[in-house]
């Protein structure tokens, strides 16, 4: 029996893994499909404080996963298929070829990148379509790209690419940036990138060979259609929290996101606590990411001091 699961990694993970140790908990973390969870996909963290010259996703979650390991963090490569609650009151975590047994159970899973639901997409992912372009952008160098989408992320990706692409287009469907200021200054001011107002993508066309080849947009002013040629796609409108496989134990908002009781991290079920971006669709920044997995490691411990 585990005093406490913690499931995903990310800042929220490996931040209450870090606290739970600590405190002698001796915790189990679950990595599911992506170690390092979103981070590790970006480049350069600016704003994660303690790094005045930045530093890079990879090597920050690197860091915070020796850290929880020092502590004495047991970190097991698995996905989790799914969390009960049994009678007796503890967790059965399912995994792929075993159940396991905790007291608590931390969720800090985060979200994957929302696609546009294009008919054929899930085919072209891989073959010009792509929500990762520090993953894939080496991959495009010296032709034409496009980055949908209007955020920071977007505006991250659209900069980044362009160390890569002759030319990054970025499709938003208004006539301005929802990124904050200086992210979509940045971008604005580069002079590869160049911006696609009131325009969205309606369909993806390939060449001969099934590879991306052009976009279909439309405007959102005056319904017209034209074909934009670019060699890929990248897609940058958001995230859909991974909380399927909890089933009835939270209770979530339209939108998939894990609803905590206010003002805490725990959810309606006692001794499971959510943190990060599988609760949070207001800030999800990797430092409130961090916050609310030591707010979890903290009211965690407290459950189960309550509980003996």
């Amino acid at each position: 029996m585990e005093n406490v699961i913690i499931i995903g990694t990310g800042c929220a993970g490996y931040t209450s893994a870090i606290y739970t140790a600590r405190a002698n908990l001796n915790p189990l973390m679950l990595t599911g499909t992506q170690p390092g969870g979103q981070l590790t996909t970006t480049t350069e963290v600016e704003n994660f404080p303690g790094f005045p010259e930045g530093i890079m996703g990879p090597e920050l979650m690197m860091n915070m996963q020796k850290q929880a390991e020092k502590f004495g963090t047991r970190i097991e490569f698995a996905q989790v298929e799914g969390v009960t609650k049994t009678p007796a009151g503890h967790f059965e975590v399912k995994v792929a070829d075993k159940v396991l047994e905790a007291k608590t159970v931390i969720v800090s899973t985060g979200a994957a990148p929302r696609h546009m639901g294009i008919e054929g997409e899930e085919k072209l992912i891989g073959h010009g379509l792509t929500s990762c372009a520090t993953c894939d952008g080496a991959f495009y160098r010296d032709v034409p790209v496009c980055v949908i989408g209007g955020g920071d992320s977007a505006c991250e990706e659209a900069s980044f690419l362009t160390r890569f692409a002759s030319k990054v287009y970025l499709i938003h469907r208004r006539d301005e940036l929802r990124a904050s200021k200086i992210m979509a200054d940045r971008a604005l001011a580069n002079e590869k990138i160049e911006p696609v107002w009131n325009s969205t993508v309606t369909d993806y066309l390939t060449d001969d060979a099934g590879e991306m080849r052009a976009v279909k947009l439309k405007s959102t002013v005056d319904g017209s259609e034209s074909e934009l040629e670019v060699a890929c796609v990248f897609v940058a409108i958001g995230h859909v929290p991974n909380s399927a496989f909890l089933g009835d134990l939270v209770d979530k908002d339209e939108n998939g996101y894990i609803l905590q009781i206010p003002g805490k991290t725990a959810t309606k079920t006692e001794g499971l606590f959510a943190a990060g971006d599988v609760a949070d669709h207001v800030y999800r920044q990797a430092i409130t990411a961090a916050g609310q997995g030591c707010a979890a490691a903290l009211e965690a411990e407290r459950y189960l001091a309550d509980s003996e």
